[in-house]
């Protein structure tokens, strides 16, 4: 079996009992799951948030690291290694999330496809991904596959090549796609900004970012081929993602606020002032002994 379609079956299961929640909605269905499939995710995104966030703020360190040893890259990849080890860093953390969600999105693609079959429209092809005797099954059956003037079975293209006109839902979709996925990385790129101050970044950085850049692009590439139903996917992972990082922003911001009044409150207080005659005081004394 291909390991990116193993996990059609319990995907389409769980999706039939979705469907059960918010009948005659194919859409909302896969909406929730989406979420089911975020919240398990969350801890791992959570990893991701922090560890690109200090990866950011280990940029000074880097840059001076990459100039101390331009001549022994050697050296200075043992010094990068011991500063990411040091803070907890793992350059590869913003890609994990990534990674572990394309089976989803190629057993999401699998789910999507089931149709009824073309020989005999009794039954679905292939059948063994949606309980044959589930209301999701006899929604397919029934062609139930619509949600906000989109067919969720349908990719893109294939409704733009039905018209323009009728395909404005599903284009105004894909561009939500990308643009969400733009805004993740401006937001953590302005979160940058307003910590350091400054736009010192090291190779890696800078190439980090280009990636964060050319992957909104390349899941509006692809989410024009797939199946409506899995860019709904994508719209509603990376929207659920933007209010995750800003809740833990906002999370470690009030630690870090908290960390500070510590801080201050373990300061000693100023030494008392002297209770002694003040400079001007033995001024007016003098003044009145000349008088």
């Amino acid at each position: 079996m291909n390991p990116f379609t193993i996990l059609a079956p319990p995907l389409g299961q769980l999706l039939s009992l979705l469907y059960n929640v918010w009948p005659n909605n194919y859409g909302v269905a896969i909406i929730l799951l989406t979420l089911i499939v975020m919240v398990l995710l969350f801890p791992l995104t959570l990893k991701q948030t922090r560890s690109m966030k200090a990866m950011q703020e280990i940029q000074p360190e880097i840059k001076k690291l990459q100039k101390d040893y331009k001549d022994d890259r050697e050296e200075m990849n043992k010094q990068m290694m011991a500063l990411y080890q040091e803070r907890g860093v793992n350059p590869a953390a913003g890609c994990l999330p990534l990674v572990i969600q394309m089976p989803i999105w190629f057993a999401l693609f699998r789910v999507l496809r089931v149709k009824p079959d073309a020989a005999d429209p009794t039954v679905l092809d292939p059948s063994d991904i949606i309980p044959a005797d589930s209301r999701l099954a006899e929604a397919l059956l029934n062609g139930e596959t619509q949600f906000l003037g989109m067919d969720m079975l349908q990719s893109p293209s294939q409704a733009a090549a039905e018209g323009l006109v009728g395909a404005i839902p599903e284009i105004s979709l894909v561009l939500l796609v990308v643009a969400t996925g733009f805004y993740q990385s401006v937001q953590m790129t302005r979160r940058r900004k307003n910590d350091n101050g400054a736009q010192q970044e090291s190779k890696q950085a800078q190439q980090m970012q280009m990636v964060a850049k050319v992957m909104p692009l390349f899941l509006g590439f692809i989410s024009w081929g797939f199946p409506t139903g899995v860019v709904v996917y994508f719209a509603v992972s990376n929207l659920f993602r933007i209010g995750q990082q800003a809740v833990i922003f906002r999370m470690d911001e009030r630690g870090d606020d908290s960390g500070t009044i510590a801080k201050v409150s373990d300061v000693p207080p100023d030494e008392p002032k002297s209770v002694g005659p003040s400079p001007n005081a033995s001024k007016k004394r003098n003044r009145r002994r000349r008088k």
